[in-house]
């Protein structure tokens, strides 16, 4: 049975849908003001895999990843720019989407914006206040009162005690309390706004997903994600409004993703350590980068590094040249093997992916060992690995194509210093043929003979 670990109960539990056969999951998305850099990978990824494989055991997944298209950051830069921040909105979605798609990340099924549901938010602002939950002062804000919530807390493990320790009131604020979060914004000049009945603004950042996840799947839905940066305050305050406003529980799972580390150091601009995924893209094949996001499990934190990478690269080689050469087309996975049951029982096991992926390597050396002896059942073990291999976004390529991509010789030359290095043994001129080999190596290309031939693959 599916156990996923629950920020809130702090402990895995047996996962049951609202609704049998349905989930419904809302995943916090992007602040699309700049392009998306490799902690956002990580997101994005590890809620791909959440949703393939619940889609895999028969589930009927309604997955909403959000957009967050205005907030201080987005005008901030479009200002800086010197374009609308719809503009800036638009272009960043679009970039976002490029670097989602080149990381095999399937699109959601909704991907809702905020600025299209401002009267959704200021519904439940309206309702907020109504039943004293919120407050109007005057100056076009609106402001959440964090002590009237009595389970605020309770996601994060914070005690308000120690919160209003730290808390100040801004000299721009009109706050009855300092922990006191805003809901709206009153309009400053030169700054995007709506038209509200507390006057010109926009909403705050935490009750866009409020109101998009009641809007997209309902009062209370089965799970909510994000990554781990946003457990407090953002998901906190979103418990704290969508509960107080409807009068129900929200989420019934909570799930954050683990953060990504760079040389074992936090990721900041600041460090010069920070890395967005075209960057990263430009180093290293895509499904590398994507192999390595899911070789640590899905809520443990990740380490970046080069050396991770290549290491990455490395295994991931290491599956698909299993694949090599294999005809899978029309072939059935081999079913009832011991390898099958295990990877599903580490998925099952809150989507445990380096032990599912250990399982893989494990039937890989048995596919292997199958080819070599000849076996039968050997394209359908190949089939299987391939099928496993989609539950988590990779192995979908053709092996030939993986193996000879990310060098940067051009293949004319490499097909002709393999003939050089073939007239060369047939001359007995073993000296020649062994040095084209180096020359090739040198440019990172290796070499294998086999009865068919000659073949070539990039090393890694």
């Amino acid at each position: 049975m599916l156990q996923i670990y629950n920020t809130l109960t702090r402990k895995k539990e047996v996962f049951k849908p609202i609704h049998e056969g349905e989930v419904r999951m809302y995943v916090c998305g992007m602040t699309v003001y700049d392009l998306c850099h490799i902690g956002h990978a990580r997101v994005l990824v590890s809620f791909d895999v959440v949703t393939r494989y619940l889609r895999a055991k028969g589930y009927k997944v309604t997955y909403v990843r959000n957009i967050t298209d205005v907030d201080d950051k987005i005008i901030k830069r479009a200002n800086e720019n010197g374009e609308t921040f719809t503009a800036l909105t638009e272009r960043m979605i679009a970039e976002m989407h490029k670097d989602s798609g080149e990381l095999g990340v399937l699109p959601p099924d909704a991907e809702p914006k905020a600025t299209a549901y401002i009267a959704e938010m200021q519904d439940m602002i309206s309702t907020l206040i109504e039943k004293g939950y919120a407050y109007a002062p005057g100056n076009g804000d609106v402001y959440y009162r964090v002590h009237k919530f009595d389970g605020y807390g309770k996601l994060s493990g914070k005690i308000l005690e120690e919160l209003q320790a730290g808390a100040r009131i801004g000299v721009d604020e009109m706050k009855e309390d300092p922990l006191d979060f805003v809901l709206w914004k009153g309009a400053k000049e030169g700054e995007p706004y709506w038209e509200s009945p507390w006057g010109n603004g926009r909403p705050g950042w935490h009750i866009e997903c409020s109101a998009m996840g009641k809007c997209c799947l309902g009062e209370t839905f089965d799970i909510h994600g994000g990554g781990p940066d946003l457990k407090f305050p953002h998901h906190e305050n979103e418990i704290a409004q969508s509960e107080a406003a409807n009068g129900k529980t929200f989420v019934n799972t909570w799930m954050h993703a683990g953060a990504v580390r760079v040389d074992n150091e936090k990721m900041s601009k600041s460090l010069g350590n920070f890395f967005t995924i075209r960057e990263v893209l430009e180093k290293y094949p895509a499904e590398v980068v994507r192999y390595f996001l899911i070789s640590s499990q899905y809520r443990s934190p990740i380490n970046y590094s080069e050396d991770s990478l290549k290491e990455a690269g490395v295994r991931l080689e290491r599956l698909y040249t299993a694949l090599e050469g294999l005809n899978l087309d029309g072939v059935e996975p081999e079913r009832g093997t011991s390898y099958e049951e295990r990877f599903h029982a580490a998925m099952e096991d809150d989507f445990n992916t380096p032990e599912a992926l250990g399982v893989l390597f494990e039937l890989v050396r048995h596919l292997n060992k199958a080819r070599k002896d000849g076996e039968a059942n050997a394209a359908a073990l190949g089939a299987l690995v391939k099928e496993l291999g989609g539950l988590l976004g990779i192995l979908q390529d053709n092996p030939d194509a993986f193996l000879k991509s990310g060098g940067d010789v051009d293949e004319a030359w490499i097909l002709e210093m393999i003939e050089k290095r073939k007239a060369a043994k047939a001359a007995k001129d073993f000296a020649e043929a062994d040095r084209v080999r180096e020359e090739l190596a040198a440019q990172g290309v290796q070499l294998k003979d086999t009865r068919e031939g000659t073949t070539w693959q990039i090393e890694r």
